[in-house]
């Protein structure tokens, strides 16, 4: 028999735990692909994205309004204006989908309280890329394609060398340069390093002392005041006849007019770029049937053992799905940390 204290009485329903608040984000100068993967990946993150093609601008600026955080990339300079509007609108948080901050004044947007982060990514999408063009340049690969391509099928004149015989200066030794020394290790190249901090087991010596012994040096070092030109005309002259540079971090490391200085007169061997100073006017847009007005840009590809790529090193499927999901992720926790303050 039914009991009669609950007969006929409707069960009670039990309250579902409150869930979270979305995150609401802005996100500027989004790929098409990037957009994808956000859009994929934001509701299991409990992120609301806003989502714009476009750089950060006076012209769409509004778009943060009821944001508190904000993504951007790194192909274009943030502006101090910006900065500010994005303050008086409550922004407190900016995450830039970049290793480097150097598109951002950083100081600037912390003394108006905007928190500024970078995000993670796979080291292993540079690392390969800087062992790439190590080997394009010992194997002399610019000049050999070039022939190759006017059917010219001749051995080159130079012979290559082989990378195991070769001293290589790794300047930086964060998660990218530490990615860089395991790799060459299994190439069995003799590695030396220069940093600020020791960070990994490596023999660690002076810079100038590094740019001496080295046959390749490859730099993965942040670009900062302290940086800027570090590769000056002073320190190109005390590298080795011969001697090559890799670099896969920010163009203005080197000093671009002393670099094409040491590789027309025969005292450097080769360098491979991946990033040039004034690249933010011309990578990642089509230039075909125009002239390109960077005179220097122009003279190092003239040059027949230099390798430019448009800042690409970084552009694989995992580092990108690395950037957007630590992005995102990066915005949510700064929120959940605001909320528990």
């Amino acid at each position: 028999m039914p009991n009669p204290t609950t007969a006929g009485t409707p069960a009670r329903s039990v309250p579902s735990a409150p869930q979270p608040r979305l995150t609401g984000v802005t996100v500027y100068g989004a790929e098409p692909d990037e957009a994808d993967l956000m859009r994929e990946l934001a509701p299991g993150l409990r992120v609301l994205p806003t989502i714009t093609a476009s750089a950060l601008s006076a012209s769409n600026v509004d778009l943060a309004w009821g944001s508190r955080c904000v993504s951007v990339g790194h192909k274009t300079p943030v502006k101090n204006a910006d900065l500010l509007a994005l303050h008086r609108m409550g922004v407190a948080y900016l995450s830039t989908r970049s290793i480097g901050y150097d598109h951002i004044d950083v100081s600037y947007a912390n003394s108006l309280g905007i928190t500024v982060e970078n995000v993670a990514y796979s080291p292993d999408s540079v690392a390969d890329y800087a062992l790439m063009l190590m080997l394009m340049l010992v194997r002399r690969a610019t000049s050999m394609l070039r022939r190759t391509d006017a059917h010219d099928f001749r051995l080159p004149e130079l012979r290559g060398k082989e990378l195991r015989d070769l001293t290589v200066g790794v300047v930086g030794t964060g998660r990218i340069g530490a990615a860089v020394i395991e790799r060459l290790r299994g190439f069995g190249s003799p590695v030396i390093a220069c940093d600020s901090g020791r960070k990994i087991p490596a023999e660690y010596i002076p810079l100038d002392e590094l740019l001496q012994r080295s046959d390749i040096v490859t730099l993965h070092a942040p670009l900062n005041a302290d940086t800027r030109h570090l590769l000056n005309a002073e320190r190109l002259g005390r590298m080795k006849t011969g001697a090559f540079v890799v670099n896969t971090a920010r163009g203005a490391l080197i000093d671009t007019a002393a670099l094409l200085a040491a590789l027309e007169s025969g005292r450097l061997g080769g360098a491979g770029l991946d990033v040039v100073e004034g690249e933010d006017a011309i990578f990642y847009a089509d230039h075909r049937g125009r002239q390109l007005a960077d005179r220097a840009l122009l003279r190092l590809q003239r040059h027949p053992n230099v390798v430019i790529s448009p800042h690409s090193a970084y552009y694989t499927d995992q580092a990108l799905r690395d950037t957007v999901v630590n992005g995102l992720i990066n915005c949510s926790n700064f929120e959940s940390e605001s909320s528990r303050g």
